[in-house]
This record gives C-alpha cells, sequence and structure tokens, in this order.
C-alpha cells in the first residue's frame, strides 16, 4: 500500500499560457523582465500587521526562488504608481474581510511570476494566514510540476497555514474547495445575484454548468514538528477563456448588469475558510461530508476498474459512495466489495482511447477509468456512452468493513 507523502501537488485550471499583449500598468514591460524584481505591495487590515509590513520591507526579507528578487513596498505607495481600474482594490477587500486570522496580512502585486512561490519561499518570514495575490501571473504551479499562465480576471491568490496532525494535512484541499464553492453562494446571496451553481470535482477541480472553471494546489513541508501548509486558488471570474467564468454566466442569468469582483470573492472565501477550517481542526472532516456531497458531482458515478491479468482484461464496475476517512474515493462493487481510488498523478483527462490496458501492481492495485453519462457536457464522449473524467489508481481493502 502506498504511503501519501506530505507533499501535495493539484492542477489549476489550464489556462490561456501567454501573457497579454497590453497590460492596463505602466510597469509591465520591465516587470516582464526576468532581471527585474517583482513589486510587492504589503498590506495590513490592522496596525500589527502594519508593523509586519513595514519590518519586511525595511529588512528586505523577502525572495523568489533561484535567486529571484523582489521590491516590497507599503500599500500607502500603491497610488504612487499608475495601476487600471481592474487592478485589485486593497481597501475593497478589507471592507469586506471579517476573520481574525486568515487573509488579515495581503500581499499583492500586479504582475508575478507565481503567488504560491511567494508564500511557500517565504513561509517561515511571513505571519500563518497571509494572502498573496496577483492580477496576472506567467507561471503558475501546478500538479506535476506543470506550470500555468493566467490572464487578467482570473482569482489568482495563495494564502499559508499550519498544521500538527499529519492524518488531516490532505484533507485540507477539500475544505479549501468548499470554502471557495461557499464563497460563491455568499456573494450572491449578499448582492443579491442569481444562484451560481460551482461544483467540485474531486480532488481539485472546480465546475460551472459543466466546465472546469477552477483549481486548488496545495502543498506542504515539515519542520519543528508542524506542518506547513501553502493552498493556492485559481478561479476564472472574469476572463472567459478558454472555458468560462463566473461573470459571462451571471450575464446570461441576470436582467441587469452585475458582476462579481475578486476582492469580494477573496474576502467571502477567507471568511467561509476561517469558519470551516475551524469545524475541521476540532470536530473532524465527518462534520462537513454532508455539505461536501452536496457541492460535489461523485455521488452515485459509476466507474469502471480494469485488470490485465496475462493476455486477458478483467473490467470491474464500481459505484463512489463518498470519502474514505484519509480523503480518496470509496466505492463499493457490485459485489459488494469496497474499494479505495487514489489520483495517479496528472493524466490526460481526454483520452481517445475507451480504455486502457493496465498492468497489475502489487497484487492488490489497479488504474482505472472513471466514467460518467454522456448527459454531463464538458468531458470526452467514448464510444459506450460514458465520458472519461479522471484517471486513478484503485486499492482494494478487506478491512475497510
Amino acid at each position: 500500500m502506498l504511503v501519501q507523502s506530505s507533499r501535495f501537488r493539484f492542477l489549476f485550471p489550464p489556462i490561456q499560457k501567454r501573457i497579454p499583449s497590453s497590460l492596463s500598468f505602466s510597469v509591465a514591460s520591465s516587470a516582464m523582465d526576468s532581471a527585474s524584481p517583482s513589486m510587492l505591495f504589503l498590506c495590513g487590515k490592522s496596525s500589527t500587521e502594519s508593523e509586519i509590513a513595514k519590518s519586511l520591507k525595511i529588512n528586505d526579507t523577502l525572495n523568489l526562488p533561484n535567486g529571484g528578487k523582489v521590491s516590497a513596498l507599503l500599500q500607502s505607495e500603491i497610488n504612487t504608481f499608475r495601476f487600471g481600474e481592474d487592478a485589485f482594490n486593497v481597501d475593497l477587500f478589507w471592507n469586506s474581510l471579517s476573520t481574525k486570522r486568515f487573509g488579515r496580512f495581503l500581499i499583492w502585486s500586479p504582475l508575478l511570476p507565481s503567488t504560491h512561490d511567494i508564500v511557500s519561499h517565504n513561509f517561515c518570514e511571513l505571519p500563518v494566514g497571509t494572502v498573496c495575490v496577483a492580477d496576472t501571473q506567467f507561471k503558475g504551479r501546478g500538479r506535476s510540476k506543470n506550470a500555468w499562465e493566467s490572464p487578467r480576471g482570473c482569482l489568482m491568490f495563495s494564502f499559508t497555514l499550519q498544521m500538527e496532525d499529519g492524518k488531516t494535512v490532505p484533507l485540507v484541499q477539500y475544505v479549501v474547495s468548499l470554502a471557495v464553492t461557499e464563497a460563491i453562494k455568499d456573494v450572491c446571496d449578499r448582492n443579491g445575484f442569481p444562484f451560481i451553481d460551482v461544483r467540485i470535482k474531486w480532488p481539485n477541480d472546480l465546475y460551472l454548468n459543466g466546465l472546469k472553471v477552477g483549481g486548488i494546489l496545495c502543498t506542504s513541508t515539515y519542520k519543528s514538528k508542524k506542518f506547513n501548509v501553502s493552498s493556492g486558488i485559481g478561479f476564472n471570474v472574469g476572463n472567459e477563456k478558454p472555458t468560462t467564468c463566473l461573470n459571462t454566466v451571471l450575464k446570461e442569468l441576470s436582467t441587469t448588469p452585475n458582476e462579481f469582483r475578486r476582492e469580494d470573492i477573496t474576502a467571502a472565501f477567507f471568511n467561509k475558510f476561517e469558519m470551516l477550517y475551524d469545524i475541521f481542526i476540532n470536530q473532524g472532516f465527518q462534520t462537513l461530508e454532508e455539505l461536501y456531497y452536496r457541492t460535489w458531482l461523485h455521488s452515485g458515478q459509476r466507474v469502471i476498474v480494469q485488470e490485465k491479468n496475462e493476455d486477458r482484461v478483467v473490467e470491474n464496475v464500481v459505484t463512489i459512495q463518498g470519502l474514505t476517512s484519509s480523503g480518496y474515493l470509496l466505492a463499493i462493487g457490485d459485489d459488494n466489495q469496497m474499494c479505495e481510488l487514489h489520483p495517479d498523478g496528472n493524466r490526460n483527462l481526454q483520452k481517445k482511447s475507451n480504455r486502457l490496458t493496465i498492468q497489475k501492481i502489487s497484487g492488490k492495485a489497479w488504474i482505472l477509468e472513471a466514467l460518467m453519462p454522456s448527459s454531463k457536457t464538458g468531458f470526452f464522449e467514448n464510444t459506450r456512452g460514458y465520458q472519461v473524467i479522471d484517471t486513478a489508481m484503485c486499492y482494494f481493502h478487506s478491512s475497510l468493513f
């Protein structure tokens, strides 16, 4: 049986792999030069966080991996530059934020290689709960070391948290995903917007109307008996390409010219996450499972497991029941045998063959294709009337029940 590492990687949405040709701030050309330092505006909601910002700037503490340089500035210096109207508005964010820990120390950059690199590389220098937001990033991090470039209009941020129980670390990505969907509902309710049904695709993707609009990336390192977790979110708010975005769907549903603002969603996320995270730490994820299952795409989903046994392939059909205590998919076969499904990394989700030829591993593990009825959209439809949604490892455990 595989033991999951304390380091986890998850996929960001595959948004356009280019930098927009025109950016609405005057410093764009110099920021694009890899030799130029990235501008980081250090902002605090209270005087306590503002003092931390001043100290970080004075001591020139922050930097990027591989010796990359940054230019640290304070929130009071934002107005000395000419940024476009669509730049992240820190004051709007503060006005909506009501947390006690998360999001109260903000790093904002108009253009950055990766928000995740900022918080993970400088983790020990930053207060826990720090968030880094970028208007545009061009080396966003994804699963299996993939890089994803993200256009303006996309909400991109990463934040930090610390955990002591290693068994709960793999589950925190589900709390993050749930906080995103709950934040969207909250913004809709507060502004009188039509209901926008953002759903969770296990383990780390966010879908709207059958199309991927967001993703979660969580990584962790272990130091001084604590897990330092960096969590990143990418979500299509105003960029309708390459799939769709919140504002496009809202426009279709609304008769008035309403729009989601990145600042409102970011603040609503932290307001929800802090509440859900406290429940998760104090009562366990089981307390959140009912809400999670109402939000995800997989209840009752049928998947086909293939085992290559010498010259023949044996197929087993299983039905997803929920999550195991370790955070993997729990499924039951037609023979009532329980199985646990593990993601295998980062395979192409749109496979042109309708089956995989599988090599049996250690007598217990099989690769499987997870399939769903073709009435769902956004996935490749194969010749048997199902659509491939992911590829995973399947471990059968007679000891589960």
